[in-house]
């Protein structure tokens, strides 16, 4: 029977052996999971820093771009403005031109024919000779008369020759007028025709920058579509992480329980082992019968406490007393007690008076832990075990779970 019993236990041992490598790889290989994630989120992040500075110097290129752009924008608008001037300009000597040339053929017909009348009236005198122009002033009848018909003849070649100078100056300005008039136009064309050349320069400049304007546009509107990419990215890979550091600390939660709940199998079965052991012949002579460890005596509130965990699992039995077999909440405390050679009251609202009392924030291991109607023996670290209730016997729990009334030092 003992060497089955044995046999038993050494399969649960390695049960939970095996547990605890599984439990272990797969704590592993979420930690490993998550470092990779962290990883390639850290790459991602890399990734999308990248194509922020990208972004940043997209924009400042293309900030500089559009600057350009207006500036060009501008000069071209200067210069048509100045071809619009210098058109009105060059109408305007095309029609001074046009003027001087009509007023230059006027002066010059007039010239022309005073030149004819006059050279008439010469040509008069020299055909009617010397006598002729003798006889017209002998024919005077006095002299007064005939120095008046002398100085009338003077006056007619004065007149005829101021009047031919005369048309000949007008003639000589209108054409240097018409001269000048016509090289202003010309230099007005030949600005017309630069003012053209440099529009059509800036023109293709300005073409140029709106095309760079353009395939920054194009660069930028892909470089905020890979940013957006990543980010969602990102987002997910959080998720994942998250989601992975959830599962691990679920794992943990599960193997802490886990291992806290295989101690106390471990001490349970140890102490029915034990228990078998030293009650090996009263078992023989009393059919089976079992009872209580005898006393240890002696002993620190954590061995208490360490001794009070292997009972977790064995059930509650209202009035009970028995360690094993089923107690109630002070018959457990009271039992436990007993073992290491303390003595303490029956029921709990009697134990609530036992050693001395203490604040919750001095409980140590061992201390009682009391309640209204009912009693649990203090682990550390928030934690009691204590014979809970017909349903879950003895059990692991929270020392707040509800009010506390009392912390009472058995051991000194």
């Amino acid at each position: 029977m003992r060497k089955k019993f044995f046999s038993l236990l050494l399969i649960f041992i390695l049960a939970i052996s095996m547990t605890q490598t599984a439990y272990a790889t797969s704590i592993s290989d979420l930690q490993k999971q998550r470092q990779e994630k962290e990883n390639q989120k850290k790459g991602t992040q890399s990734q999308l820093d990248s194509v922020n500075d990208q972004i940043n110097d997209l924009s400042g290129e293309k900030d500089d771009v559009d600057a350009q752009i207006s500036e060009l924008t501008g000069q071209i608008a200067e210069i048509m403005a100045s071809v619009s001037l210098l058109e009105d300009e060059i109408a305007d000597t095309q029609v001074q031109i046009e003027q001087a040339q009509k007023d230059y053929d006027e002066a010059k017909a007039k010239e022309e024919a005073q030149y004819h009348a006059m050279k008439k009236r010469i040509q008069y005198l020299y055909e009617k000779g010397e006598t002729s122009y003798l006889e017209l002033l002998m024919e005077a009848k006095s002299w007064a008369d005939m120095l008046n018909k002398a100085e009338y003849v003077q006056e007619i070649y004065t007149y005829d020759r101021k009047m031919l100078d005369n048309y000949a100056a007008t003639v000589q300005e209108v054409a240097q007028l018409k001269e000048s008039l016509e090289e202003q136009k010309s230099e007005l064309e030949a600005s017309e025709y630069e003012l053209e050349q440099e529009k059509d320069s800036l023109q293709v400049s300005l073409d140029e920058q709106k095309e760079l304007a353009a395939d920054y546009e194009v660069q930028l509107a892909k470089a905020k579509q890979e940013a957006a990419a990543y980010k969602a990215k990102i987002k997910q890979q959080n998720a994942e992480i998250q989601k992975l550091a959830s599962q691990e600390a679920a794992r943990k939660a599960e193997e802490e329980a886990r291992k806290r709940e295989e101690e106390a199998q471990k001490k349970k079965q140890n102490s029915q082992s034990a228990q078998n052991s030293s009650n090996g012949t009263a078992t023989a002579s009393s059919g089976g019968s079992k009872t209580v460890p005898p006393k240890i005596g002696g002993g620190s509130g954590s061995d208490i406490a360490q001794y009070a965990c292997q009972f977790v699992g064995n059930p509650y039995v209202p009035g009970g007393t028995s360690l094993t077999n089923g107690a109630d909440c002070s018959g457990f405390t009271q039992s436990v007690y007993r073992v290491y050679g303390y003595s303490i009251p029956r029921n709990s609202s009697s134990q609530r008076s036992a050693g001395r009392e203490v604040s919750y924030e001095e409980a140590q291991p061992g201390d009682l832990i009391c309640y209204a109607g009912h009693v649990a023996i203090y682990l550390g670290n928030g934690r009691i075990v204590h014979a809970s209730s017909v349903k879950t016997g003895i059990k692991y729990g929270n020392a707040t779970y509800k009010p506390i009334l009392s912390v009472r030092r058995i051991v000194n």
